[in-house]
């Protein structure tokens, strides 16, 4: 009596923690439906469009704004993938904003210990959203010209370009990141 009472809260436990683990990526992608219809998206919208600097911007902030994916993140700089975890990592290698070329940025998706990663919603852009990076001091706003797929051995997307473009990747799909969702935009203007 006592074993099947061991046995059954055991399978409970199997069960619960197995639906956990199911369930768990898919919170981000549910708690999103809240978030587009919220005022602090409207806000990341309010900031791309304007054609004024935010009041509080800082002289020394680098900071992503992406209303689609109601995303407005500090860009990080770093020399190594330890940097990948605090969220946005500017690859060392390329090109900042100010100095034109290909900016890349790159950001987790999802991780078990980071479901919501800073880049889970990139799948969300479209060709032609804007993008706005706040860039010591400055806003430097772009349009999404191209959204794809590519194998992670295609190391192009890295690049340097003459045009000033700005890069921005992460693995997918979600269950089985074998390849690299890349998204890549032109400059429009600096303010």
């Amino acid at each position: 009596m006592k074993l099947a009472r061991v046995n059954t809260c055991l399978l409970i436990a199997i069960f619960l923690i197995d639906s956990f683990v199911i369930v768990f990526p898919f919170l981000p992608a549910l708690m999103f439906q809240q978030q587009i219809k919220s005022p602090e998206a409207k806000q990341i919208q309010k900031t791309v469009v304007s054609q004024s600097l935010p009041h509080s911007i800082d002289a020394t902030a680098a900071q992503l704004l992406i209303p689609a994916m109601v995303l407005d993140e500090p860009i990080h700089e770093g020399k190594n993938l330890r940097t990948l975890r605090q969220g946005l990592w500017r690859l060392p290698y390329t090109s900042t904003p100010d100095k034109g070329g290909n900016t890349v940025i790159v950001a987790h998706r999802f991780t078990y210990t980071n479901p919501r990663g800073t880049f889970y919603h990139l799948d969300k852009v479209k060709v032609g959203d804007p993008i706005a990076i706040l860039w010591h001091g400055k806003k430097y706003t772009y349009t999404i010209d191209q959204v794809r797929q590519v194998p992670p051995t295609q190391t192009s997307v890295e690049a340097a370009t003459k045009e000033a473009r700005l890069t921005l990747y992460t693995c997918t799909p979600l269950w089985n990141p074998k390849d690299r969702l890349v998204v890549t935009a032109s400059l429009e203007t600096i303010e």
